[in-house]
């Protein structure tokens, strides 16, 4: 039985000291427990007017959590970090919800969370309001691939936005974004090497939001660079929690979900106005949407990945193909595998499909299962319904007749109904809500 969460520390503060943003360097200096941190953030723009001041403080607001959660304070003190109305309502919001996996797996109780100091935010300049142009944040993953062909079918000037740690660039991501033809901005991320160093240092380590910094940062880019929206590519079943701990949901993809898409905007509607905009392109889709369009678009295939251990920081420990075994290999196969042929899939994964591997009926067992004992991976992956879909989809194809695994997932799910398609929330905004994508 598990143990009741201990409660925060209170031994020290996490505190927000200052940010330091010129040129094209951003720093951000917190400090607890006897640290000091100094993230900084390199971007293709600079800093120097009065809103990029601005987007600069939000990432500095964000950018924390990954500092804050070696010592899982009871307080953080923002200091005087100048804040908004409702800042420290959404960064309560924000710890809580994009710190639930780190909750759960370092069993914390995050019920007396407290939010101190922070002084009253100037106004910001409006924005010029120029012709719409299009910044999608790049992963080289289906999603992100669906995106920026979509936008392109209806403007001529859409860009890339890509996140690196440090220097770090990975080939199967610049590979798919030289298929786009798009111009790409970029961004790069140094975290201090303390917090790199977290288990020689004794912090406590865990899963963090990235994808609210990487939003933050793609903000910065398209302020710096004149375009108008950030356009993310987080679908519907982003919103799906893997569990609840502690009476709180715990959703390994909580800063992708529609919740935390619609607390960000409030956030930057009071910050920035309306421009650039920021919202999701595929909100209103689910991933068997999306396989269904990536399937067609198939000068991407022999170069897309989104196995993990392709984007590992260690170059040594980087894989070259497709591991073909981890979670994300699996929801990945599995989620083409109704629009693809198992000819076209054994070829992405040069020999080593997932969905041939009868060894591997645990892992897919636990995206479809809500049997006890199995939890939903804590990976970017679809959730439960559309996965049961897509094993039926797969099963029902003349070139899966004698799939064993498939068979096997096919007689423990039992029948699975055909979804009803519904119509699904979005915040896609004019004049990004074409017929490509609403309708």
């Amino acid at each position: 039985m598990r143990q009741k969460p201990t409660p925060l520390s209170t031994e020290t503060v996490f505190t927000y000291d200052n940010f330091v943003a010129s040129d094209s360097t951003l720093h951000c200096n917190y400090s607890g427990g006897g640290y000091n941190f100094v993230e900084r953030f390199e971007i293709d723009g600079s800093w120097d007017t009065e809103r990029m001041q601005e987007i600069a403080r939000l990432i500095f607001l964000l950018a924390g959590i990954s500092y804050y959660k070696a010592f899982a304070s009871e307080t953080i003190d923002l200091g005087q970090t100048p804040v908004r109305d409702g800042e420290k309502d959404f960064l309560a919001f924000y710890y809580v919800g994009g710190l639930g996996e780190y909750s759960y797996k370092n069993n914390i109780s995050f019920d007396k969370l407290e939010i101190v100091g922070g002084v009253d935010a100037a106004p910001v300049p409006a924005a010029q309001t120029t012709e719409a142009v299009p910044l999608v944040p790049f992963g080289g993953g289906i999603d992100s691939i669906v995106t920026i062909e979509l936008v392109k079918k209806t403007f001529s000037n859409p860009r890339l936005f890509v996140m690196s740690p440090e220097d770090t660039t990975f080939a199967p991501l610049e590979d798919a974004a030289k298929v786009t033809g798009c111009e790409v901005l970029r961004a790069k991320r140094f975290l201090d090497p303390q917090i790199k160093a977290s288990k020689d240092n004794g912090f406590l380590n865990g899963h963090v939001p990235v994808t609210a910094i990487v939003s933050a940062l793609a903000l910065a880019v398209a302020e710096a660079n004149g375009a108008t929206a950030v356009l993310m590519s987080n679908e519907a079943s982003a919103s799906e929690p893997n569990l609840t701990f502690n009476g709180n949901d715990v959703n390994h993809q909580f800063s992708k979900s529609l919740g935390y898409e619609n607390a960000f905007r409030k956030v930057l509607a009071n910050s920035l106005g309306a421009t650039p905009d920021w919202f999701s392109y595929l909100r209103h889709r689910n991933e068997l949407w999306i396989g269904n369009e990536f399937a067609q678009l198939t000068d991407y295939h022999p170069v897309f990945r989104s196995c993990n251990r392709a984007f590992h920081i260690d170059p040594d420990a980087r894989a070259t193909k497709w591991c073909g075994e981890c979670d994300k290999c699996a929801f990945i196969d599995l989620i083409l595998s109704p629009h693809m042929s198992a000819e076209a899939l054994d070829s992405v994964f040069s020999g080593n499909e997932p969905l041939n591997n009868e060894k591997l009926k645990p892992v897919f067992e636990s995206l479809v299962s809500t049997a006890p004992g199995f939890t939903k991976p804590f990976e970017c992956v679809g959730d439960i319904s559309e996965c049961r879909q897509a094993i039926r989809l797969a099963s029902e194809r003349s070139d899966r007749d004698g799939n064993m695994l498939l068979k096997a997932l096919m007689a423990e799910l039992g029948p699975v109904p055909s979804a009803n398609p519904a119509q699904l929330p979005h915040n896609i905004s004019e004049p990004y809500a074409t017929s490509h994508i609403v309708g």
